[in-house]
């Protein structure tokens, strides 16, 4: 802890003497403006029109295997037939986090008129009617919401393992969207070395003014090494400092991806 607030100093101190310079314009790549479009126009990927689903199961701790049996055999279906515009980008347990949780995002290529279109069919497939019902026994709760990728972060695309992957979930200060992505579109280049950057989505109905960041890791060990050298680049300990005020709560999930999960 030391070390880094030894480095916010720095980085306080470095903006103090080079402010006249014009450092701090140079801070706010991207840089937009609140008050002219709704933030989900000036963050998103418009050329994608890409709409994700994340999921979170609490399940039952005796019917997990069961549960990701049967999750995987319903995804593999739906991935084969082509009438389903949607896809599963990434499935997972929680290993360190909240317990006998699964994890599921989905993308809908083409936006909510894709979502709408899938919803409607699966509402009139009988099997996989029937899969719910089957499902809801295995299930304590769940919830979901519909994100938003920001555009400067990578697309999450298949990858081999294996991995084990975090998800860091941070609740903004309403009104705050903005800034954060602002600070991003530049702190977000200081984490691709290892190929850690998988996605970066924020919320659009459900919880509001959250923020879901996707990291993989060959261990918890490399995790620790790549973390730690983000504080040795000039800058990465400038955009920590400017975006920590920004946040409510934050939340860090260590997942294990399934079997089935395209994000091995």
């Amino acid at each position: 802890m030391l070390y880094r607030y030894t480095h916010l100093q720095h980085a306080t101190r470095r903006f103090t003497e080079s402010s006249d310079k014009g450092w701090f314009r140079s801070l706010f790549v991207h840089k937009v403006d609140a008050r002219k479009d709704a933030h989900s126009n000036l963050l998103s990927k418009k050329e994608t029109s890409n709409l994700y689903k994340i999921q979170f199961h609490n399940v039952k701790p005796e019917c997990l295997e069961a549960y990701n049996s049967l999750e995987a055999e319903v995804q593999k279906r739906l991935h084969q037939d082509q009438d389903y515009p949607c896809e599963v980008v990434g499935s997972w347990n929680t290993w360190y986090g909240e317990q006998d949780q699964a994890v599921h995002l989905w993308r809908y290529r083409g936006g909510y008129p894709a979502l709408t279109e899938c919803l409607k069919k699966l509402n009139d497939n009988q099997e996989y009617l029937a899969f719910r019902r089957e499902r809801a026994k295995m299930l304590i709760s769940r919830r979901n919401q519909l994100l938003l990728e920001f555009s400067f972060w990578n697309e999450p695309l298949p990858r081999p393992g294996p991995n084990l992957y975090e998800m860091r979930t941070y609740c903004l200060k309403p009104g705050t969207m903005i800034e954060w992505g602002n600070h991003w579109a530049r702190a977000i280049r200081y984490r691709q070395k290892n190929n850690e950057a998988v996605g970066g989505f924020f919320s659009q109905i459900g919880d509001l003014y959250v923020v879901h960041h996707l990291w993989a890791y060959e261990s918890l060990q490399s995790r620790q090494e790549t973390r730690n050298a983000a504080w040795l680049k000039e800058g990465w300990d400038v955009n920590v400092y400017y975006t920590v005020p920004l946040i409510r709560s934050m939340e860090s999930r260590i997942m294990i991806p399934t079997s089935s999960s395209p994000l091995q």
